[in-house]
């Protein structure tokens, strides 16, 4: 990965002028990783995390001053101070009533304007502006509250066995912050609130199954000590770390697509950073590059 010494730099994208500002700014100050360092990943592992990117809005989560400085989401964009050449999509917001521009980062030339306004994480819809109503993912979000994380990967592989037993197909991915992502493609053909009824029914299935440590109830003080299994993220609107984003904690951790067999005790979630996970996408590939070419059938299963 580049090292980055310019305060300021210009780069050319897509045949777009990107002017990338203050990049030696400290956004990590234990580990000294500087803005500039971390568009050098973005802009490294672009042909990877661009394909999970494609036609998605993104909810733009930054963080001007770094991982201990003020942070605030951003849906709408100031069109009047966004180079035109950033894509734009208007969702209407049920609350307002009013359109809201969310941004669509489908090129490396966004993809660098989106992290110098300081999205160290990047976090798209499940649904593509095409069908803004229909998932291509149902999403099953692990996370440990304050219990070992062994008992994340536990509750991980009783979720796969389970899918395999209804002959659904599942991928996994650490989220980059304590737990871990289970996808379950299933290629727009369903609303979410399908989607979000079949993760509900899962997830309920599975706490029977590990009433100790694992709990579906949302309310904190109801689920300490416990892997908590998340499944009311299946809403539209709501977003998730991409595969490939890096996450706003210390070590710069990496939401990273894993192989089953590598979901084991010996998984670290610091595993994997800004630093060393090229080297592994230069090795591997992109292991969840077929996913968007599955599809489950969750209605055969939802009969039965």
């Amino acid at each position: 990965m580049v090292t980055t010494v310019e305060k300021d730099r210009i780069l050319i994208l897509n045949g777009k002028k990107v002017t990338l500002t203050n990049q030696q700014k400290i956004y990590w100050p234990n580990e000294k990783i500087t803005k500039g360092q971390l568009i050098d990943y973005y802009l490294s592992v672009a042909k990877y995390i661009l394909p999970h990117l494609k036609d998605r809005p993104l909810s733009l989560h930054r963080f001007p001053n770094g991982i201990k400085g003020h942070s605030f989401y951003q849906k709408d964009l100031d069109l009047d101070q966004t180079p035109s050449w950033v894509r734009s999509v208007p969702v209407r917001a049920i609350s307002t009533q009013k359109d809201v521009d969310y941004l669509i980062c489908n090129n490396e030339a966004t993809l660098a304007y989106m992290v110098n306004l300081g999205c160290i994480e990047i976090n798209p819809w499940l649904s593509r502006t095409r069908n803004p109503d229909r998932p291509d993912f149902v999403i099953i979000d692990l996370d440990p509250e304050e219990i070992d994380f062994r008992y994340v990967v536990e509750t991980a592989h009783y979720i796969r066995d389970f899918l395999n037993q209804l002959e659904i197909t599942s991928y996994c991915k650490t989220s980059g912050s304590t737990g871990l992502h289970i996808y379950i493609p299933v290629n727009a053909k369903y609303d979410y609130e399908t989607g979000r009824s079949f993760a509900g029914y899962v997830a309920r299935e599975v706490n029977q199954q590990l009433p100790l440590t694992t709990s579906v109830i949302r309310t904190k003080a109801q689920r300490h000590k416990k892997v908590y299994i998340d499944f009311l993220q299946n809403s539209k609107g709501q977003t998730i770390a991409s595969a490939y984003s890096v996450r706003p904690k210390p070590g710069a951790p990496v939401s990273m697509p894993l192989d089953w067999d590598e979901i084991n005790e010996d998984l670290h979630i610091s595993d994997f950073n800004i630093f060393n996970s090229l080297q592994r996408l230069n090795e591997k590939g992109d292991i969840w590059r077929d996913i968007r070419n599955t599809s489950n059938d969750l209605k055969k299963v939802m009969k039965k």
